[in-house]
């Protein structure tokens, strides 16, 4: 596949520990490294890498989870241009599982929002979340 940039953000609120949201990311992302801005009401956590690599995680959670026909459907959602847009519910994620939510409201504390970048993305969800059903 070609070249994958893989860009994620999370908002760390006040009322909650950084180094949870940080092991909400590992847990869907592996060990990327994870860059800290402050804002004005607690802070935003923001990683970057390229390659598939990046994605292996998170690939392995949506066969364990039996989740790939719900995860394509979300991706196929968040598609535009060359560019997939999609959000994961963060205290589900710190948990080790994966749930998709929308941009807001959904996810009480804020979601981790990702987005991923490619050449090809349709064939992409289609490696990531493959269909399940004939």
């Amino acid at each position: 596949m070609d070249e994958v940039e893989v860009y994620i953000e999370v908002e760390v609120n006040p009322t909650e520990s950084e180094e949870k949201v940080r092991k909400a990311l590992e847990n869907m992302f592996g060990n990327i490294p994870v860059q800290t801005k402050s804002l004005a009401k607690g802070s935003l956590l923001t990683a970057e890498a390229k390659g598939l690599e990046a994605l292996t995680k998170l690939y392995n959670l949506l066969r364990r989870e039996r989740i790939r026909d719900a995860a394509r459907g979300a991706l196929f959602e968040g598609l535009s241009g060359n560019t997939i847009t999609f959000y994961l519910n963060k205290q589900v994620a710190y948990v080790g599982h994966v749930s998709f939510s929308k941009a807001v409201a959904e996810s009480p504390l804020g979601p981790i929002k990702v987005q991923i970048k490619c050449e090809n993305p349709r064939q992409l969800i289609d490696w990531l979340a493959p269909k399940t059903a004939q």
